[in-house]
């Protein structure tokens, strides 16, 4: 008996397209093997760049650090160093240390939620925050592998608007950094929401020279005080 016009000798119609979709199911693995590849590779790079680049700033800049450290012991009551709960990669916690700026007696809250945070700040706080001195001793959490030099900036434990638009844009997934794309493109000046626009395009598009360029940026912010309110 021949097949009807409608009807293929080998299989109807049926068969034809579960011939077609076990076809694609191989490339779709395949791309996502190249992808997650891909991002192995990028993560791999990226933590040996940070780690080589973290124990040459430290060289460089040990002596300015120890000053800086004296200066806010001397300057205000309390130690040198702030430790502060931070979130991490997969919202897992860690203790993050900056330069202290703030008096002992400052309400454990963001910056932007304070009335006027100004009036909490040490005689050197302003400064440091100018200049992102604060900012250096991020090079131990760096070293411990808690940070990287470019990523979304760590939220407090309690920014529980902010944690939670970053787990709706997947951003959670990223070793957050002492700097990132929100920071050179606005910094404390960005609300929350767009700040997290700002991380998940970098979470879409991270790559060693963007990191590059990122790094770039932040240091021309930095020469210039760009972005910072407080």
């Amino acid at each position: 008996m021949g097949a009807t016009p409608d009807e293929p000798f080998f299989g109807g119609p049926q068969r034809g397209v579960q011939r077609g979709t076990a076809g694609q199911a191989p490339n779709k693995q395949m791309k996502l093997f190249f992808k997650s590849a891909k991002i192995s590779e990028i993560c791999g790079s990226k933590r040996l760049f940070d780690l080589a680049m973290a124990f040459g700033v430290l060289v460089l800049l040990c002596v300015p650090m120890l000053i800086i450290a004296v200066l806010v012991k001397v300057t205000s009551k309390g130690p040198a160093l702030y430790w502060s709960d931070r979130v991490g990669i997969h919202n897992t916690i860690f203790r993050m240390p900056k330069f202290r700026t703030m008096q002992v007696d400052t309400p454990d809250v963001a910056t932007h939620l304070m009335r006027n945070p100004d009036v909490y700040l040490t005689s050197i706080g302003s400064f440091l925050r100018k200049f992102s001195l604060d900012e250096l001793p991020q090079l131990y959490s760096i070293l411990k592998g808690d940070l990287s030099f470019v990523g979304p900036r760590p939220a407090l434990y309690n920014q529980d608007d902010l944690v939670a638009l970053r787990i709706g844009k997947g951003v959670h997934r990223l070793i957050p950094g002492i700097t990132g794309w929100a920071q050179v493109n606005g910094r404390d000046e960005l609300p929350i929401p767009v700040k997290v626009e700002f991380d998940a395009y970098y979470l879409e598009n991270r790559s060693f020279s963007f990191d590059l360029k990122i790094l770039w940026m932040t240091f021309i912010k930095v020469v210039k005080r760009e972005g910072v309110t407080h």
